[in-house]
C-alpha cells in the first residue's frame, strides 16, 4: 500500500512513456523544443513493465495512466500495454495524448489491452489551433478522436485548455460539439508548468469563468462531492443528461486532500505530485539489481513524505524545473 501521512492512498499510478512530444503548445514548452532526455537515461520498456508490475502486484495500485510528453511517440507502446494488462491482478489502463497519432494505432491499443483514452484538444478553429500548439494538425487529432471512439476506447474524453486572447470564448462551442460526437469533454485551468515559467495567475480563465461561460448557453447540475470521490474534475450533467461536463481547477479549487495519485518520470523518478520538487531515484535501484522488495520500500517512503498540499496558494510557491511534457499530466 502507498499511503501519505495524511491518511491518503494511491491507488493511481500516472506513468510518463517519454519527455518528447511533436507539438510546442504555448502553455508547455517554447517553439523551438527542449533539451530532450538523453537515451541511455529513459526507462526501457522492461522496466517500465516492471515497475508497474510491483506497483501493481506489491503497492495496491488499480488504475495505470500513460502519459508523456506524448506517450504516442513511444514505439513499444503497444507491447508495454500487452505486459501490462497480463499482470494479475489487472489494473485499469488509459492513455493521455495529444491524439495526432490515433487513427493509426487506436484499434492496436484496444487489442492490446487498452481501456480508454482523454485527449487534449483545446479549440475547435484550426487557426486557433496552429496558434496554440504551433503546429497544423487539427484535422489530425479530430480524425484521431473518431478512431478512438470506433476503437471502443471510452468513455473518451476530451481535454481543453483555455487561453485568454485565443480560445476563452470557445467553452460552449467546445461542449456542444463533445455532446454532439459523445465525447466527455473537461477544462482544465491552466497551471503553472510551462517550460518559459510564463505562467501567472492574473488573468488565467478560471473554474468560476469557464462554468459562467456554459451557463449561457447550458443548464448545469451538479454531480456532488459524494459522485466526485477522487476524481481530479468536479462534474456537472449538462441540461438534464445523460451527457457531463469537468472542471479540473486544479489553481483555484485544489482538491489535493482526496488525491490518489503516484506518478513515474520518464526517467524513472518517483514524484509525488505534479507540483513537487523533489524525486525520488528508482531508475538507479533498479539498475543496480535491487529485488522488488527493495523499489516497493522507496516506492513507500517517497509516497510517505507527500505533502499535505501543491501550494499554489502559497506567496513563496516554486514552480517545478520540470515542465509538464517531462513529468506526464
Amino acid at each position: 500500500m502507498l499511503i501519505d501521512t495524511y491518511g491518503r492512498v494511491a491507488t493511481d499510478l500516472r506513468v510518463s512513456l517519454t519527455d518528447r512530444c511533436n507539438l510546442r503548445c504555448t502553455y508547455c514548452m517554447p517553439e523551438e523544443g527542449l533539451q530532450w532526455l538523453a537515451k541511455p537515461d529513459l526507462l526501457t520498456d522492461d522496466e517500465i513493465v516492471r515497475l508497474i508490475g510491483i506497483a501493481v502486484t506489491s503497492l495496491g495500485i488499480e488504475e495505470v495512466r500513460f502519459t508523456g510528453g506524448e506517450p504516442l511517440l513511444r514505439p513499444g507502446l503497444v507491447g508495454i500495454v500487452e505486459r501490462v494488462a497480463a499482470l494479475e491482478p489487472r489494473p485499469q489502463m488509459s492513455l493521455t495524448t495529444n491524439g495526432i497519432g490515433l487513427r493509426r494505432t487506436a484499434a492496436a491499443l484496444k487489442a492490446a489491452g487498452l481501456d480508454r483514452v482523454n485527449v487534449s484538444l483545446d479549440t475547435l478553429r484550426p487557426d486557433v489551433f496552429k496558434t496554440l500548439t504551433r503546429r497544423d494538425r487539427h484535422r489530425d487529432v479530430l480524425d484521431g478522436l473518431l478512431a478512438a471512439r470506433e476503437a471502443d476506447l471510452t468513455p473518451v474524453k476530451v481535454n481543453s485548455v483555455l487561453m485568454p486572447g485565443l480560445n476563452a470564448d470557445e467553452a460552449p462551442d467546445l461542449l456542444a460539439w463533445a455532446m454532439e460526437h459523445d465525447y466527455e469533454l473537461r477544462f482544465i485551468e491552466q497551471m503553472p508548468l510551462d517550460a518559459q515559467h510564463g505562467w501567472k495567475r492574473e488573468g488565467m480563465v478560471t473554474a468560476a469563468d469557464i462554468l459562467a461561460s456554459l451557463r449561457t448557453r447550458f443548464e448545469l447540475t451538479a454531480e456532488g462531492v459524494d459522485a466526485r470521490g477522487a476524481a481530479p474534475a468536479e462534474r456537472w450533467t449538462v441540461d438534464g443528461g445523460p451527457h457531463r461536463v469537468g472542471v479540473i481547477a486544479s489553481v483555484t479549487r485544489p482538491f489535493c486532500a482526496a488525491c490518489d495519485r503516484t506518478r513515474l518520470t520518464a526517467d524513472g523518478q518517483i514524484r509525488t505530485c505534479l507540483f513537487a520538487t523533489e524525486e525520488t531515484d528508482l531508475r538507479a535501484a533498479l539498475r543496480s539489481d535491487a529485488p522488488d522488495e527493495e523499489i516497493a520500500r522507496l516506492w513507500r517512503v517517497a509516497m510517505w513524505g507527500k505533502k499535505a498540499g501543491a501550494g499554489l496558494d502559497d506567496p513563496s510557491f516554486v514552480q517545478p524545473d520540470r515542465p509538464m511534457s517531462a513529468i506526464g499530466g
